[in-house]
């Protein structure tokens, strides 16, 4: 073909077909078989044909992207998200599925309430075609808002009670069972913990579960920190406990940050770890394994978690699935030198 560009017809030549098939390949409609599909991508990718984008919306009122929203309601938007591998892992997750789909990700934030409104607005204007949404407040208003405005929108997080969505989340009363199963197991009767902030989606899951865990063994009064997910909350917190309960001889941390941040205390004011205090954090992430000692954490497999949350997406903007869906998935226990 030269320099001359691509095109459908090119495309039906070299896969034997005709050029309204490959049409409805390209379009994505749903009614050709999967042979001829593959043999139409095949040819595609030998011609190096490319479709033209504005085009293809006309046919199927889809832009071909979809917006994954990093939402937050109390101010500290960029602390958190800078400094926690949480949202990294996040995108690492949710990308190669939306490129599988040829989706282009739309990176979009929310801090504020005029952010907020600003973003529905953009979306609702053909922005994107749904959102995936990871909220750091339990009571965030912006999927109400997103699903009020008719866009599909799927959750990191269990939605809050009486609301409709897709979601992806992780068994976190089951996860804190474990920290606290481990701690008893290891010989520890006066734990502790540093719990999420109040506000936080699995806040109350996590405190919930590692009390309930305790109570079941006779161990009603546990003493309670709330941290903000950062590592400077967690020396915090640790230096709290130490001073108004000096005999405390465990801690579990909502999140990995917090963990590192208790150790990094302990170690400083000469209490080993785990000879005096053990530790147990939260998700598995980069800190648990530069953490001194390396920690024993409950592990959250978060790329997991967003590959299945960009695949509920793509299945609703395709059809597949005509109500909202969730995944659960199942928390491990990995142990380490820090419990």
């Amino acid at each position: 073909m030269g320099n001359r560009v691509p095109t459908l017809e090119d495309v039906a030549r070299e896969a034997g077909v005709s050029r309204a098939t490959v049409s409805r390949v390209v379009n994505g409609v749903r009614n050709v078989s999967p042979d001829i599909q593959r043999s139409v991508r095949d040819a595609i990718a030998r011609t190096g044909y490319t479709p033209n984008q504005a085009a293809r919306s006309l046919v199927t009122r889809r832009t071909g992207a979809a917006a994954l929203v990093l939402s937050a309601t109390d101010g500290a938007f960029a602390a958190r998200v800078f400094s926690d591998p949480f949202f990294g892992r996040v995108v690492d997750g949710v990308l190669p599925v939306l490129r599988e789909r040829a989706i282009q990700p739309v990176l979009l934030v929310a801090e504020s309430e005029r952010a907020r409104t600003q973003l529905v607005e953009y979306l609702r204007r053909g922005g994107a075609d749904g959102a995936l949404v990871v909220p750091l407040d339990d009571a965030d208003p912006l999927p109400a808002m997103l699903a009020a405005a008719g866009l599909p929108t799927v959750l990191f997080g269990r939605p809050r009670d009486g609301e409709r969505y897709g979601f992806v989340d992780l068994d976190n009363d089951a996860g804190a069972r474990l920290a606290a199963e481990h701690l008893w197991a290891t010989g520890r009767r006066r734990p502790a913990t540093i719990a999420a902030p109040v506000t936080a989606p699995a806040a109350a899951a996590r405190l919930d579960g590692f009390r309930r865990a305790l109570a079941a063994r006779g161990v009603t009064d546990v003493p309670v920190v709330r941290g903000r997910f950062t590592v400077d909350s967690g020396r915090r917190a640790m230096a709290e406990l130490l001073r108004d309960h000096p005999d405390v001889d465990a801690v579990f941390a909502a999140n990995d940050l917090m963990a590192e941040g208790a150790c990094q205390y302990l170690r400083e004011r000469g209490v080993d770890v785990p000879g005096r205090v053990a530790v147990v954090g939260f998700d598995d992430s980069a800190a648990a394994r530069r953490s001194h000692p390396r920690l024993t954490t409950v592990r959250q497999p978060v790329e997991h978690m967003a590959a299945a949350l960009a695949g509920l997406l793509v299945e609703e903007l395709e059809g597949l699935r005509p109500a909202p869906a969730s995944r659960v998935f199942e928390p491990v226990l990995v142990v380490r030198e820090s419990a």
